[in-house]
């Protein structure tokens, strides 16, 4: 079935509308390659637009469970499956560009990712996405049967962490998105964390999104001062502070907080329209 058919095989201008969009970055960052817009060293600098799409589609799948239960959009469910293919296609595309980096050297593209250890766990993560690519169509579910397949595709969750390191570890000076994506990641776990074991059943608080979300910036707050306090001895306090104004612009914890915000506000803006201020979520169960 294409991609952008629904399930009865109607065209979904949702799906088709997603579908065209996955392909955009690609097709930005090979446009910019072609014009020779990408800097000195335009293939390390394809390499990383295209690495840094495939953790941002692989979050976005991630996020779209909570934003369902949140938002009661019950046809995002059937964006996951794509978007998440689309990750595993940017990840592997991200590797070959490394490949052609290296002038097609396998042997030394075997060398430096067993040596290098962002290497390592960054190819971890793509074998983790291609056991997921793989198992994503509607036979592999059936074959699988639906809660081998479920508990398979929960590896996306220690893919996401390796996603993170490896995003971490190769930005060498700037670590300001790497600490943004690592607390957008952290609001995603923490959100599956309160369903599965604080939750369970019922709806979920408007109360309990906004407290994840403080929990999220903060965390990235505290990350980002402990990385500076280790890594540079900065004093811890002074990155905390930077977080809490605008002085130096718009500071990772506080773009966290921003975003996640974001989410809630939205959540209760559509709550309060659709309920008439019963501010609570649907069902939190998967």
């Amino acid at each position: 079935m294409y991609p952008w058919l629904d399930r009865s095989g109607r065209l979904s201008p949702l799906k088709l509308l997603v579908f065209i969009g996955l392909f955009l970055p690609g097709a930005w960052a090979a446009g910019n390659l072609a014009l020779g817009m990408l800097g000195p060293r335009p293939i390390t600098e394809c390499i990383h637009e295209v690495g840094l799409w495939a953790i941002r589609f692989l979050f976005i799948s991630l996020a779209i469970t909570p934003f369902r239960q949140i938002f009661q959009w019950a046809p995002l469910i059937q964006l996951r499956r794509m978007i998440g293919v689309a990750a595993f296609a940017y990840a592997l595309t991200h590797l070959s560009l490394y490949v052609v980096d290296q002038s097609f050297d396998l042997k030394k593209v075997v060398l430096e990712i067993t040596l290098r250890f962002y290497l390592t766990i960054g190819f971890v993560a793509l074998l983790g996405l291609s056991a997921l690519a793989v198992t994503s169509t509607d036979g592999m579910v059936k074959r699988l049967g639906g809660r081998r397949w479920r508990r398979l595709h929960q590896l996306s969750y220690g893919i996401g962490v390796l996603a993170s390191i490896h995003f971490f570890l190769q930005m060498k000076a700037d670590v300001g998105e790497p600490m943004v994506m690592c607390g957008l990641f952290a609001w995603l776990m923490g959100y599956r964390a309160a369903v599965a074991w604080l939750i369970k059943k019922g709806p979920m608080p408007i109360w309990s999104l906004a407290l994840l979300s403080l929990a999220a910036a903060a965390l990235t707050m505290l990350g980002e001062a402990a990385y500076y306090w280790f890594k540079r001895g900065v004093d811890p306090l002074r990155v905390l502070h930077a977080n809490l104004t605008f002085d130096i612009g718009m500071r990772p914890g506080l773009l966290v907080l921003v975003i996640v915000f974001a989410v809630t506000l939205a959540a209760i803006l559509r709550l309060a329209l659709k309920s008439g201020g019963r501010l609570r979520f649907a069902s939190a169960g998967e």
